[in-house]
């Protein structure tokens, strides 16, 4: 920093502080404060930097004083409370808000004080407090939408909002409550009204702020976590557009069963979790920052967004928020349902043990049932199902009574009654289908898919809707070899994409193809694959280097298929065609098809039931010669992201699998002989 001369120091004060650099005038300030640490005037700015810095704490320290040297102003005092306030002291916030005795502050005494309780989640205080404020007051109809928000009143609260909006005009802040009521009301086009006119004017009035840059892979500073961020409510309308993107992604994309057959060393169908490519964009649109500047919110969003690439990092990032309080109340509950869903249970046994007191806070009775019937799947099958089948026959009882609600609505052309009990259907749904698959999966396990099906078959009247439903009874018709039942599942859902095909998951492509074939609808097959040839054409035209994998993976599958069927020649050579060329189609997926087709065709070379003539021998070791040279870079397994054990980091690569698969075919022919 250049040297200051004397009688610069306030106007090089004041011209950081209009540019915003509040960094570099708390340097200034510390220093002078340092000479004379009574001056109120440096103290005042000191504060004033802290503040917009969201240092509050510091914030808070600096108007303490200032009310201590000057008690007779009532300003230094608002700031104190306000400071701890935002500082999240609650306790001392409420104590400094008794300091303020001057009538004219009377008003801001009792808004600070509502505020403290809502924080502190005393409600009822909190409406006693707001009570005592004028009626007209556009704060008292902002902070009761507030509170009629969080009694889950939220109708109630949009109105309250609606009319603080008449008052008050475009406030961040409002706008974003009004779009996550709506979210709470599952209205999702109106939400993302309100959230695009926040991102819309934040990207106008501040450009400063560098919004959707990242996304577009620019190199950008962090623009820090100041007070002028906080007021344009950003942060917050992104986490809840990825939200929504999300939530509407899901619907399209129904997350399955993950599901494999293991009574053969061929065949393994794994349909791939939804893509969340929007609300992924969403989190990246926001303000750039630094990983340590992020608030729980952004991180926890950030942590699920990216489970499925970085499960390891966002295992660690969800674990570390809880340790962190306060922490966003959905983080509990899905730390344990992701622990679930990679069957950590001794972990969720851990965590509810070392949490009880947030058990009740913040899992819901349908929730902690779940992840006990979960648990207990593990070591008591049986007594599993039975908890399961509770859950089941309390939403059923559910499913009747909404069923008969909607129809009475209809009859009696009530609208308002029919949209209530159909988003109420909407939430028994979203909680019946985890429990008929938690019921399915003990099954599948075992690999009774015969009682798989029965269990999906009982659930047809409430779940005939639902995509997740049909494509898991498509799953286990496929398992049971009756295809032409899966395809009767399966086709509605690819056609329901098929503008935009390589959105379905390559399994169900391959699942369909496969069901195609041995139903002779060769010309079907042929079709689907034509299309899917086509779009990553498309791809490929617009995006050179990046990998697509969707056709790769329906030739494995069915090179795989003809594999079983005891024909090697032609499912070997579909396979080894399928990863041409092997810079774009080699992956840690395509390669775990080809090497399960190659083990099965050493298997029955060294038990001499298959003969392989010497040019297609030939044929597969130039194959895997081509996969140990692309193969350096590319796992040759996904490992558990809390794998206590790891592969050592040499032998997980295709590489090092391709090189042991050769060596076997050369002691298997004795070619190295």
């Amino acid at each position: 920093m250049n040297v200051i001369k004397d009688g610069d120091y306030t106007a090089t004060v004041y011209k950081l502080i209009k540019d915003s650099q509040y960094g570099e005038a708390i340097h200034i300030l510390n220093a002078q404060l340092h000479k004379h640490n009574k001056s109120r005037a440096a103290l005042s700015l000191l504060g004033f930097c802290y503040y917009h810095l969201q240092d509050f704490s510091g914030a808070a320290e600096c108007y303490e004083q200032l009310t201590q040297l000057h008690p007779e102003v009532e300003e230094y005092k608002v700031y104190h409370a306000q400071s701890l306030y935002k500082a999240g002291a609650y306790a001392e916030a409420m104590k400094a808000s008794f300091a303020l005795d001057n009538p004219s502050s009377h008003l801001k005494m009792l808004k600070l004080q509502a505020c403290i309780k809502y924080c502190e989640e005393d409600f009822s205080a909190a409406k006693s407090l707001l009570e005592q404020l004028p009626q007209e007051d556009s704060d008292y109809v902002y902070n009761m939408g507030c509170l009629l928000y969080q009694e889950g009143k939220y109708e109630d609260a949009c109105r309250s909002f609606t009319a603080a909006v008449e008052v008050l005009g475009y406030v961040p802040a409002l706008y974003y409550n009004l779009a996550l009521t709506f979210y709470s009301l599952k209205n999702f086009p109106q939400a993302l009204k309100y959230i695009t006119e926040i991102i819309e004017r934040g990207i106008r009035e501040h450009p400063e702020l560098s919004v959707g840059v990242s996304t577009e892979g620019a190199d950008v500073h962090s623009v820090g976590n100041t007070l002028l961020l906080h007021q344009t409510a950003l942060i917050e309308a992104f986490n809840l557009k990825a939200a929504i993107e999300f939530q509407l992604k899901n619907r399209k994309n129904p997350s399955v069963m993950r599901h494999c057959r293991n009574g053969g060393a061929l065949t393994s169908f794994l349909f791939a979790p939804p893509t969340v490519k929007g609300a992924q964009e969403a989190l990246t649109d926001m303000p750039p920052r630094s990983q340590e500047e992020l608030d729980p919110v952004t991180l926890h969003n950030q942590a699920l967004m990216n489970m499925d690439s970085r499960p390891s990092e966002g295992f660690e990032k969800l674990s570390f928020l809880m340790q962190q309080p306060p922490f966003p109340p959905v983080c509990f509950g899905n730390l344990l349902l992701l622990y679930c869903k990679h069957e950590y249970f001794d972990l969720v046994a851990d965590v509810l043990a070392e949490n009880a007191h947030l058990t009740y806070k913040f899992l819901s009775p349908y929730m902690f049932e779940f992840l006990d019937a979960s648990q207990t799947s593990q070591t008591a099958p049986e007594e599993a199902f039975r908890k399961f089948e509770e859950m089941s026959g309390k939403l059923t009882e559910q499913h009747r009574k909404l069923t008969k609600q909607v129809q009475d609505a209809r009859l009696s052309r009530d609208e308002e009654a029919e949209k209530k009990a159909l988003q109420e259907y909407d939430v028994m749904l979203e909680k019946y289908i985890p429990v008929l698959m938690g019921q399915a999966k003990i099954y599948w396990n075992r690999e009774n898919f015969q009682m798989v099906e029965k269990i999906f078959r009982s659930s047809l009247d409430t779940c005939k809707d639902s995509d997740t439903w049909k494509l898991n009874v498509a799953h286990v018709l496929f398992m049971q070899n009756k295809y032409k039942e899966a395809i009767g599942f399966y086709e509605p859902i690819v056609k329901k994409h098929y503008d935009s095909i390589l959105s379905v998951s390559a399994v169900v492509l391959a699942n369909l193809c496969v069901s195609y074939i041995m139903t002779n609808q060769n010309e079907e097959a042929e079709e689907l694959m034509r299309k899917i040839e086509k779009e990553e054409e498309q791809i490929s035209y617009d995006d050179p280097d990046k990998k697509v994998f969707h056709l790769c993976i329906v030739n494995l599958v069915i090179g795989t298929l003809y594999c079983a069927k005891g024909n090697y020649d032609f499912g070997i050579s579909r396979v080894i065609k399928s990863l041409e060329p092997y810079n774009k189609k080699l992956g840690t997926d395509t390669w775990f098809y080809a090497k399960r087709c190659f083990l099965s065709l050493l298997e029955n070379m060294s038990k001499h039931m298959v003969l392989l003539r010497d040019p297609m021998v030939q044929e597969c070791v130039q194959f895997l010669e081509h996969c140990e040279a692309y193969g350096k870079e590319v796992p040759a397994i996904i490992e558990q992201p809390l794998e206590e054990n790891p592969v050592h980091i040499g032998k997980n690569t295709v590489t090092y699998e391709a090189r042991v698969l050769k060596a076997l075919f050369y002691e298997v022919t004795g070619w190295n002989k």
